[in-house]
C-alpha cells in the first residue's frame, strides 16, 4: 500500500458506525494508511441523514456504512440515499459482521458499491480498513476528483 498522503479531493469521509470500539478502529486505519480526510462520524441512521441533506452535493467522498445500527438499519439507509438522485452517485461501503448472502445481495441490489465482513481480529479489521481507504481515497477516480488513477478490478 503506498504511504503517499490520499485526498480524494480533501472531501470528508462519511463514516456511520454506531459502536464507539469500532469507530475508533476505523480511525486507527485512518491514520494507518495516512489520510487527510475528516472522517465525519453518523453514530445513527437519522444523523446520517440529516448530515447528507445538509450537506452540498458531492461533499463526502464517500460513506463507509455498518449494517447493524441502532433504529434504522444500514440497508435502510442506502436504500433512502440510493432513492435520492442528488446522492445516488455518491460511493456507498458496507462494513459488516454479517456473513449472509442474503444480506450481501441485498446491498448490492440496494446499490452498494462494496461489501466488506469485518474480520474477528483487530488487525484483521485495520487491514481491511487500509485497504478501502487506499482504494476509494486514491486509487477509484470518485465523482467530482480529477487526477486520480483508476484502478482495474474489483472494488475492495
Amino acid at each position: 500500500m503506498s504511504h503517499e498522503r490520499i485526498d480524494a479531493g480533501r472531501r470528508p469521509v462519511l463514516v456511520v458506525e454506531d459502536s464507539d470500539d469500532d469507530f475508533d478502529t476505523v480511525v486507527e486505519a485512518a491514520g494507518r494508511a495516512h489520510v487527510i480526510n475528516r472522517l465525519v462520524r453518523a453514530a445513527d441512521a437519522d444523523i446520517a441523514e440529516g448530515l447528507l441533506a445538509l450537506s452540498p452535493i458531492g461533499h463526502f467522498a464517500f460513506m463507509l456504512l455498518d449494517y447493524n445500527l441502532r433504529g434504522v438499519d444500514g440497508l435502510a439507509l442506502l436504500r433512502q440515499v440510493r432513492s435520492n438522485p442528488l446522492l445516488a452517485a455518491m460511493p456507498a461501503v458496507i462494513c459488516t459482521t454479517s456473513v449472509n448472502p442474503r444480506d450481501r445481495d441485498a446491498f448490492y441490489d440496494a446499490g452498494a458499491n462494496a461489501y466488506h465482513v469485518k474480520g474477528v481480529q483487530h488487525g484483521e479489521c485495520l487491514h481491511m480498513l487500509e485497504s478501502i481507504f487506499d482504494y476509494w481515497l486514491h486509487r477509484v477516480v470518485l465523482p467530482g476528483v480529477a487526477g486520480r488513477a483508476s484502478s482495474a478490478g474489483a472494488a475492495p
